[in-house]
């Protein structure tokens, strides 16, 4: 379906839930969440009809977000309930990568297409510093495993930050000549109730660039620019949502594990689909989607995201 300014819409992220296993530091608080009653949140059903209501729209596309979509009890039915919904092409899943040592051939099993991975650092002690309870380890086995168990096309997601890993680009892009995959790096967002809130904490992926002069152009794909080092296996992608922002290529919508769509990941508009039928659902998001706005408002240190809630209340 084609929005007000022609995009077509073909992309649905839909979190599951806002827990994690992780407190990553610009995700979410050290505390954790204020846990909702189960009622607040979406069902299995509510989501698979949700997925529904979205393929009759267009959408070919299914990300499974959170918090940490491996958590949830049920995340296997409810990948293979979506990957069945007729118009779905493809189901991928983004994870911190943790649990898929038991789970990676249980998903691709249920009919997961492609994982991405989340993974700012390659040294122990400061995963732990940004995860605050997580073991880089853990990690690591889960990408192992996801490689084991068939998964193509991996992406490696590294939230670049000024002052804590920016040193690290070229060993994390280094992951691409030692593992067929692509590791992307991405902006640090200015979300509210994040940290690494000061200037110095955002830069640009044009960085990346500087610190090695060696990466190759090659075509982009989605909202990455992809680049090759000599002799790798995967590509180094840059996703630059502040600094050179994509909306005007924007195909996405994005819906919350307790039932609110956005349109757009820093506004602060919200639709509610919790307790719609299908046909509700989907006259909500038509709505949704010529109503999308234009461009998000310039982000910044200073000018926060219009966003009301952390990243792991939206969904990664």
């Amino acid at each position: 379906m084609l929005d007000a300014y022609g995009r077509n819409i073909t992309y649905l992220r839909l979190s599951v839930t806002d827990r994690c296993n992780l407190r990553c530091r610009y995700c979410m608080p050290e505390e954790g969440i204020v846990k909702k009653a189960h009622s607040d949140m979406m069902t299995e059903d509510e989501m698979i009809q949700a997925v529904e209501a979205a393929a009759e729209l267009g959408v070919t596309k299914l990300r499974v977000t959170g918090g940490e979509p491996l958590i949830k009890r049920n995340i296997l039915s409810i990948c293979r309930r979506a990957a069945e919904i007729s118009g779905i092409r493809e189901v991928c899943i983004t994870t911190n990568g943790v649990l898929l040592p038991s789970l990676a051939a249980a998903l691709r099993e249920a009919g997961v297409s492609r994982i991405n991975l989340s993974l700012d650092t390659l040294d122990a002690a400061r995963y732990r510093q940004i995860t605050r309870i997580g073991e880089l380890s853990q990690a690591l086995a889960g990408l192992e495993a996801a490689l084991k168990t068939g998964f193509s096309r991996i992406k490696i997601n590294a939230v670049l930050i000024g002052g804590f890993n920016d040193d690290e680009i070229p060993a994390l892009a280094g992951l691409t000549r030692q593992y067929p995959v692509d590791v992307r790096f991405i902006e640090l967002m200015p979300m509210p109730g994040g940290a690494f809130t000061d200037a110095d904490s955002y830069l640009p992926v044009s960085e990346v660039l500087r610190r090695l002069p060696e990466l190759k152009e090659e075509k982009a794909e989605g909202v990455a620019r992809l680049y090759r080092l000599p002799g790798a296996q995967g590509c180094v992608g840059l996703i630059s949502p502040v600094s050179q922002h994509f909306c005007a290529a924007c195909n996405r919508i994005r819906l919350t594990a307790d039932g609110r769509l956005k349109p757009c990941l820093h506004s602060a508009e919200e639709i509610s689909l919790k307790g719609l039928d299908k046909a509700g659902m989907k006259k909500k998001m038509r709505e949704a989607i010529l109503g999308k706005p234009r461009c998000h408002e310039e982000l910044s240190a200073e000018r926060l995201s219009h966003s009301a809630r952390n990243m792991n209340q939206i969904g990664g």
